[in-house]
Order: C-alpha cells, then structure tokens, then sequence
C-alpha cells in the first residue's frame, strides 16, 4: 500500500496543474543554474569554448544522473515529498554555491582550464542540477498512476517543463543579468524553488509543514547571508571599490587606490586600464600605443574607428585632435561608467552599440584608420581576428589608410600559434604588417594597403605618462616577426586560437586573476 498515493491526490486536477507548474519551475531553473553557473566563473576562469563546454557538459550528465535516479525513487514510492524535498535540497546547495564559489575558482585555477573549470562546475552545480532533474521522471509516474495515456502525459510535461526552460533562458539572458547582481538571481532562483516545495505542504501536505518550513528557512538563511557577502563592495587592501555593477558582457568594477592617484578598470576581475586621476592620463602602456602608432604610420587622420571602447583614452584622444571618431562598444554599460570615472566626454564621439563585426558589414564609410582594441577578458574575441573579419576592415579603409591592433599574443617559440596565425592572416589580406611588442604583455600589429608601410612621422612621446614612458619607448623600439610555419590563416570556418593559444591565455587569467586578490 506504501507505492500507491492516496486517491485525493491521484484525483485531484489542482494538484496536476500544479505538478506542471513545478515541472515548469524546475525547467527554467535548471536553465538559469546552467548560463548563470558559466557567468559566476567567468570571472575566474573566462569564457572560452572550454568553460562552456565544461558546464554544459556538467549540465547534461546532472540530468542524465537526476533522471535515472528521479525514475528509480518514484518506482519505489509515490509519496511526492520525496521530490520536494529534492528540490529544497536543491535550493540550499545553491545557496552553498554562492558562499563558495570564490575558493572553488581559485582552487581550480591550479589545474589547466579544461579541467579546472570542470571541476568547479561539476563541484558547485552538479548536485543542484541532478536534484532538480528528478522533477521529469517523478511527475510522469505521478500522473500515470491516476492517468491513462503515458504518452500524453509525457508529451505534456515535456512540452511544460521545455517552455520553463524556454523562459527561464528568456529570462536570464535578456533581462536579469544586466540588471542583478549573479549571487542575488542565484539566491532568487532558491527562493523560487523554496516558495513551490511551501505551496504544494501547505496545500497538500499541511500536516507535515513543519519539518520543511524549518530546512527552507535554515536554506534562505543561510543563502541570504552568502548572497549579503557577495554583494559587499571589494575589500582590497589599500584601495576603495567605487563601483560595481552586473553587464551582459561581466562584472564591471572601479576601484580607487587610497595612498596614490590611481584608479583602475576592471571586466571580471582582470585590469583592462590603469589611471591617473591627477594627471588624467592613462597608466597603460597599449593606450599610447594605439594611438601614436595610428598617427605614426598613417599619412592624415581626419576620420576614426575604435572598435571597443575601453574607458575611452583612445578614441578621446583622437576627438580633441578634431577627428570624427566612431566607436563601436558592445556592452552599454561600460559608457556610463566611463563618462563617472574617467573623463569620457560621450557627446564628442558616435557610440555605437553593437558587435564590431555586425558593424563593418553594414558600415559604408571610409576611415582613416582603424584601432581594434576588443577584449573578452583575457583575450581578443575570435571573430574579430579571421581573414573575413580583416577584409571587411580593409574595405572601409581608405587606400592609405592603417589597421591597429592591441592584442596580448605571445611572440617566443612554442607559444606563438595566435601570434604567428595573426600575422600570417593579416599578411593575407594587406600588403604589409608590422609587429610592436615591449616588455609589458602587449603586442601591437599595424596593417596596411601600402606596399612599404614604413612610419611618415616620428612617434609623439610627448604625451605618455611619465611612468610608462620607457614600456613605450621599449614597444616602438621593439620590432618584431614571426615565424609563418608555426601559424595558419584564420578564417570564419577554421579558427582554432582558442585551443591552440589556451595555454597562454590561462597564464595571463591566472596571473591577472591572481594578482586581483592580492590587493
């Protein structure tokens, strides 16, 4: 008699309709959990093709794993507290999830990306995600027991949880991110899972509310003090955070040093720009180079495009030159704040929001030059670096006209694939290629149409910051080739820099990422 549920409940359309509520719910967690978990690591470990793979794969084998388990709990006993109680355990582990993330990351960070991210998806989401999972299975047994017609209530529930999942995707990616802070949509997810398993006790199971009642106010407690600390603004020994706030493309932050004029930007923890707020010039090295290197070897400059705006040095500097500056950002988030923190006068500039690809092939202007300072983090965006990418540039440049690239590629033999592969892919599209690189970790191309792309005026050091005058100097000074063999062309098809360069961009995450939490 223990595997047959008592016949009010076999019966009852209110408690189907509910059963597909909680399929639904679970549905557009699992969802959320899944794209939420690869943001709260970005941070830490990036986002390339490695990390997503790593919590997709993660996702997929917690269903596999829910579901089996789902289906051999609900053949034993029908009793539905046995889901709930799954899905207010998943709730709480959530809430875990948000307390330890940092430490898991950092401790990850001593594997290679692929395993690293891995084990930090599989540590702090697989659980959650498994125990929600047993939803599908459950619910089907439920139903069929009272039910005829297991195919349709199959189909039902699938179509249910599919359109949850659908909207808990919707959800997360258009409209919470850009808007929440990750840990506060984490711990709102929990809550939401809490408030379902509540409902249905004090519906269904009034008599047995409290035991639950008690491990989910123990879950929201205990979540709501891990959500409070994620939330605190930094502490950084020495220095004040000014701000942060969630984007679509990372978290932003400003922090502020509190014995020097210096204040720095930050995407997902990693140091896109230094500044000096004395002086209100810029403390990096790439800024000056962007810019003096585009004056240095293009003939006349009258008409701009930066794709990526960084906090705005470079494209401010060609403004109050008198140039027409176009800048193509595609993240809104990062105007505001470089308007707050570092000077940047938006109203002098054409800001567009948009992807710099979906841009050059819609663009019908011509430029003078062209400064491609993108970054995802760690990197240059991939599709920003192919041959195809490269033609569309050269297309809406004038024939004398220059392509400057800040990329972090790495010149020594054995790490060079990206380098080389850059090189060799703009060799394919331009006529000449030089390659600039000091001793900071930046590395500078400069493209051209010209047959012999040689400089038409002396580099302008009169402008750089007294402390990054000798890495600029050591950059235009520092001439450098590749080696064609060790590259290939990069095309739209076949661009595998993320796997071949991945090496050398866990070196620079983990010692950006590193040096972060130091301070």
């Amino acid at each position: 008699m223990k595997n047959k549920p008592p016949a009010t409940e076999l019966i009852s359309s209110g408690l189907r309709r509910y059963l597909y509520f909680t399929a639904a719910v679970t549905g557009g967690a699992i969802m959320i959990v899944e794209i939420l978990g690869a943001k709260m690591l970005a941070p830490y470990v990036g986002t390339s093709h490695f990390v997503w793979t790593a919590q997709i794969g993660v996702t997929l084998v917690a269903l596999a794993a829910g579901y089996y388990v789902g289906g051999k709990l609900v053949d034993r006993s029908l009793e539905l507290k046995q889901l709930y109680w799954a899905i207010v355990l998943a709730a709480g582990y959530l809430c875990f999830a948000v307390l330890v993330i940092e430490p898991v990351a950092y401790f990850c960070l001593r594997f290679r990306l692929a395993i690293g991210t891995l084990v930090a998806s599989t540590f702090l989401f697989f659980v959650p995600l498994a125990l929600m999972a047993m939803a599908g299975p459950f619910i089907v047994r439920i139903l069929s027991a009272s039910v005829s017609g297991v195919g349709g209530n199959m189909g039902r529930l699938t179509a249910v949880s599919t359109l949850g999942s659908v909207a808990g995707t919707g959800l997360i990616g258009y409209v919470i991110i850009p808007h929440a802070p990750n840990s506060v949509t984490m711990y709102a997810t929990a809550a939401f899972l809490v408030a379902v398993t509540i409902g249905y006790y004090l519906k269904w199971r009034r008599a047995a509310i409290g035991s639950v009642a008690a491990m989910s106010c123990i879950a929201l407690a205990f979540g709501g003090w891990a959500t409070s600390r994620a939330i605190q603004p930094g502490r950084f020994s020495g220095m004040e955070e000014l701000v942060r706030r969630n984007s679509e493309f990372g978290l932003l932050q400003v922090i502020q040093s509190k014995t020097a004029p210096r204040r720095f930007y930050l995407n997902d923890y990693l140091t896109q720009n230094t500044y000096d707020t004395e002086q209100k010039k810029s403390v990096s090295m790439f800024t000056y180079m962007l810019h003096g290197l585009a004056h240095a070897y293009t003939p006349a400059i009258s008409n701009v495009l930066c794709i990526g705006l960084g906090i705005g040095i470079v494209p401010m500097e060609f403004a109050r030159e008198r140039a027409r500056v176009d800048v193509v950002e595609i993240n809104p988030a990062v105007v505001p704040l470089a308007r707050e923190y570092f000077n940047l006068e938006p109203e002098r500039l054409n800001i567009v929001i948009a992807d710099g690809r979906y841009y050059l092939n819609q663009c019908d202007e011509k430029y003078d030059t062209i400064c491609l300072d993108a970054f995802l983090g760690d990197s240059s965006p991939s599709h920003l670096m192919t041959r195809e990418a490269f033609e569309a540039m050269r297309r809406v440049l004038k024939p004398e006209g220059t392509l400057v690239i800040n990329t972090f590629a790495e010149l020594e033999m054995r790490r060079d694939f990206f380098g080389a592969s850059l090189s060799k892919t703009l060799a394919s599209v331009f006529r000449s290629v030089r390659i600039h690189s000091g001793g900071e970790g930046n590395t500078m191309f400069v493209a051209s149409q010209r047959s012999e792309l040689n400089p038409v005026r002396p580099f302008d050091f009169s402008k750089v910051h007294p402390n990054k005058m000798r890495d600029v100097q050591d950059a235009w000074n520092g001439l450098r080739e590749t080696d064609p063999a060790h590259g290939m062309v990069l095309t739209d098809d076949y661009n595998p820099v993320e796997f071949y360069d991945a090496a050398n961009r866990e070196d620079i995450r983990r010692r950006l990422t590193t040096a972060m939490r130091e301070l």
